[in-house]
């Protein structure tokens, strides 16, 4: 759950992965034991439990759990094969759903294959791709490495920077990025900004001078077999393509991405990220043990149960939106849903400790493995709480939104940005597309089928 975790990742007591063990290839499958292609199909290719070394009643026992916790889509995949499929999968498969912070994981893949194409280059202040003026000195000294990094330091106050796009009111949010005030110095501490990434996405435009949607579609979609009426990916009212969150894609579609990166950025035969990308990706960066480039990496950081190997990474978004990555033991697995977690200390404690859900879950899934060792993990003890709600709001970052206060950029406000018009709120958003999914039957909205 990205979202809300990343405020309390100064916390995290994971110890640093080494950078040899997050840069290991996923490991072979054991002699005898069946391996699936990647396809671009909709269908993808799937075994039965036993074929890759799961029990088939202990799997099904893990997706049932799974099902009782508001998990509305699961799926389950070892040595690239579907072998396991949550209760709802036939009802959620193709209804685009709200992934939240994963979007961050999708725009540092475009930030990849932008960089592997030699248009952006990480280590560059964003000074060489802003346009002349836009922006102070300082802000524009920040690199492209620290809005991947989420070092920027950008001012945080998690919903406030959020609910301006929920509703949706913000005129341009990279432009209301680069007037968030600074708590640190770019690239010296972590703080996950949700403007940061927004301002990222806007960087990658410039860097390939096209629109972000345009570059994703033909760069990462396209190859995966994910046309563009599958989604929909919310724009600011500058039609600025928003970084930190609001893509809604379908779970179907979440999992291809899953073993693009799980294979190391090959599609089969295609290379569609560099492997050194994706290597740099999930190693953790010195301000932070647990956090790569928008990804969380290793075991006991945030949503990752403690006793996953080391080496595990994952994509995380609020009320648990995630894609697990176990490359020792050649394992993925993506869900979606609406929480789902249980605490002893009511809502602040479903969302400061959101690692109860994943930590049963794997607990039951590592009861499956028949082929090779695995841990075998004690229910989850929830520690006591450490929280303030308190720390996800910043008023002055909502005031800014209507031109007021010091986080205001000059000549921005809900009315006009920069001199240039902006499209009524809602103007964007495909009939049948709220907050969280996008539901119905209307030709104008994606390619989606109503829940039943």
């Amino acid at each position: 759950m990205g979202l809300i975790r990343g405020v309390l990742a100064g916390s995290c007591a994971a110890a640093l992965v080494s950078a040899s063990l997050f840069a290991a290839p996923a490991q072979a499958a054991p002699s005898g034991s069946t391996t699936c292609e990647v396809t671009s199909q909709r269908e993808l290719e799937r075994a039965a439990p036993e074929q890759v070394g799961l029990d088939s009643a202990k799997l099904d026992a893990a997706l049932q759990f799974a099902a009782s916790r508001n998990r509305l889509n699961v799926q389950v995949f070892r040595h690239n094969c579907l072998v396991g499929e949550g209760a709802r999968n036939d009802e959620t498969g193709t209804v685009p759903w709200n992934i939240w912070s994963v979007t961050k994981s999708v725009v540092s893949m475009l930030a990849g294959i932008a960089s592997d194409q030699g248009k952006l280059a990480i280590d560059a202040p964003i000074d060489r791709y802003l346009p002349p003026g836009l922006g102070d000195a300082v802000h524009r000294s920040i690199t492209v490495e620290h809005l991947l990094t989420e070092t920027s330091g950008m001012k945080v106050g998690v919903l406030t920077e959020g609910i301006t796009a929920v509703i949706p009111v913000d005129p341009n949010s990279a432009v209301q990025a680069l007037a968030v005030p600074l708590a640190n110095p770019p690239g010296t501490a972590f703080s996950y900004s949700q403007r940061n990434v927004d301002l990222l996405s806007y960087v990658i435009e410039l860097a390939v001078g096209q629109p972000l949607q345009q570059f994703a579609q033909r760069e990462l979609f396209d190859p995966l077999g994910i046309p563009a009426g599958d989604y929909y990916w919310a724009k600011d009212r500058s039609g600025h393509t928003y970084g930190y969150a609001h893509l809604m894609l379908p779970p179907d579609d979440l999992a291809k991405i899953g073993l693009l990166v799980a294979n190391d950025g090959r599609w089969g035969a295609e290379r569609v990220i560099s492997a050194d990308y994706l290597r740099r990706a999930r190693t953790p960066s010195p301000q932070n043990p647990c956090y790569g480039y928008l990804f969380w990496v290793g075991a006991g950081c945030a949503e990752s149960p403690e006793f996953l190997p080391e080496g595990s990474f994952f994509m995380s978004g609020l009320a648990l939106q995630n894609v697990f990555f176990v490359p020792e033991l050649d394992l993925m697995v993506m869900w979606t849903g609406a929480f789902g977690n249980i605490s002893a200390y009511g809502p602040s404690g479903i969302l400061a400790h959101a690692e109860e859900l994943p930590h049963e879950f794997f607990r039951h899934l590592f009861a499956a493995f028949t082929d090779t060792p695995v841990p075998t993990p004690e229910p989850y003890v929830e520690p006591p709480l450490q929280f303030d709600p308190k720390s996800l709001i910043d008023a002055e970052i909502l005031l800014a939104v209507f031109g007021i206060g010091p986080g205001a950029y000059p000549g921005c406000t809900v009315f006009d940005c920069l001199n240039q018009p902006l499209a009524p709120p809602f103007a964007s958003i495909p009939p049948g597309c709220a907050v969280l999914a996008c539901l119905g039957d209307d030709p104008r909205t994606p390619g989606i089928r109503t829940i039943r």
